[in-house]
């Protein structure tokens, strides 16, 4: 009797250790899908932070050869111009000098480029400098980067309250004679990454403030007659007189 007894007990420790054993494997399982799992998500979201930080973007027609500015001319000299359509002192800028500027053009003397940037995030409630830069690679696609710089000039926003929101850039455009193409890439939000990329490029290239003009790559006064002069020095020609 004694040995039945010890040979059902040793039966039931066996069972309980190849029941323990099971249990183990299958919590082991369970954990190995789960670190499986983690894996898998974290893969997953480092790919989609990885590729929203992977400098790619569509840039619109009429932009230069780095994808940083909306060109403008043909001229023998190159004068750059970084604006914000939220900045205050750019508003000034275009209205005081723009007309100066675009003469330079006019006269093929300047080829000018001009690299809507979005520093001024901070200053609006709803991302208008973005925005703003985005929708003006919209009206870039279609020719009309100049009259639509134009109509967001004179119709900027103060800073720290909401920019026109995307309808109004659309409408916007309406005013300049963009259709339902610039519409659409507008509400597409087609040229955010664009604003971002210009916005990234002006940094490297060491702006850190707008209105900034460079004249064939070196600073100078953001006024018309400062540029008009250092045009005239880089092609030999002495300035025309112009009255500030």
């Amino acid at each position: 009797m004694s040995s039945r007894k010890d040979q059902n007990a040793a039966a039931r420790l066996v069972r309980e250790q190849i029941a323990a054993e099971k249990r183990r494997k299958r919590t082991l399982y369970i954990t190995i899908g789960a670190v499986a799992a983690l894996v898998i998500a974290g893969l997953i979201g480092w790919s989609l932070y990885a590729s929203s930080k992977s400098g790619e973007y569509t840039a619109p027609r009429n932009t230069n050869s780095a994808g940083s500015g909306v060109v403008a001319g043909a001229g023998p000299v190159t004068v750059d111009e970084y604006v914000d359509f939220l900045c205050p002192h750019c508003k000034a800028f275009h209205d005081d000098y723009g007309a100066q500027v675009k003469q330079l053009v006019d006269d093929k003397k300047i080829t000018l480029v001009t690299h809507p940037v979005a520093y001024l995030d901070g200053a609006s409630t709803n991302r208008y400098s973005t925005r703003s830069s985005a929708a003006s690679g919209c009206a870039a696609d279609e020719g009309k980067f100049a009259e639509y710089a134009d109509a967001l000039f004179a119709n900027q926003p103060a800073e720290g309250t909401a920019g026109p929101s995307d309808d109004d850039l659309v409408a916007l455009g309406k005013t300049v004679g963009l259709g339902d193409a610039f519409g659409q890439c507008v509400q597409d939000k087609k040229f955010v990454t664009w604003a971002d990329h210009v916005t990234t490029e002006a940094g490297k290239a060491g702006v850190s403030g707008t209105p900034t003009v460079l004249v064939n790559g070196k600073p100078v006064q953001a006024t018309g007659p400062a540029i008009a002069a250092a045009v005239a020095e880089a092609t030999g020609a002495k300035p025309t007189p112009t009255v500030s």
